[in-house]
């Protein structure tokens, strides 16, 4: 089965609070958006974003241009539904990351939880930094959340790999300098514990 149906079938199959990785707000996440200092009205994107409230929270907190870019168009209508008239004020993208046209250097920050870690294959993970590379202004942010060592190698039915902050920065390259790492242990809706890191990089 191909990425895009399997993600839709898991979507149309299970509530947002059912997935494994869902969590009601992304505090960490948001915490490291704050920390990059961007205005307002950066341009940020939420990459594989769908059912994720993490766009919610941007909108109240008063960010103005919001991109939420998923592979399942379940999801997103999911997202669109919950905001309600608020989703006018978001863009959305029906899109695989790795074949997909982005604005040039049209993202102050890059935002990715528990989307990078399914690449499992060395050609997937360098298609996805290409587009994250053409698509990152210069002095903009990454903030990508994946699988740490101690972490599961197998999520949704599908595999995983796991990183440490020199293992990531080594699939990003030199061009991405890393700025913070925060791990996290997550509890998923069955109580099983999942081990995630968070890192945060600037573009050079």
């Amino acid at each position: 089965m191909d990425a895009k149906s399997h993600w839709e079938r898991v979507y149309q199959t299970l509530a947002p609070p059912q997935v494994s990785w869902y969590q009601e707000h992304l505090r960490l996440s948001l915490e490291l958006i704050h920390r990059t200092g961007v205005s307002k009205a950066a341009q940020i994107i939420d990459v594989g974003g769908g059912i994720s409230t993490l766009v919610d929270d941007l909108l109240a907190e008063g960010y103005q241009h919001i991109t939420v870019l998923d592979i399942a168009g379940t999801a997103l209508e999911r997202d669109r539904q919950r905001l309600g008239s608020h989703a006018a004020a978001v863009t959305w993208v029906e899109a695989d990351i790795m074949h997909v046209a982005l604005p040039h250097q049209g993202y102050d920050v890059w935002h990715d939880r528990a989307v990078f870690h399914f690449l499992s294959e060395p050609e997937e993970r360098d298609r996805y930094v290409e587009t994250m590379r053409q698509a990152v202004r210069s002095d903009g942010y990454v903030i990508v959340a994946t699988f740490a060592l101690e972490g599961p190698t197998r999520c949704s039915g599908r595999d995983v790999a796991r990183y440490t902050p020199a293992s990531l920065q080594d699939e990003f390259g030199a061009e991405f300098e890393l700025v913070t790492t925060v791990r996290e242990l997550h509890r998923t809706p069955l109580g099983a514990e999942q081990a995630f890191l968070y890192c945060s990089f600037r573009k050079r």
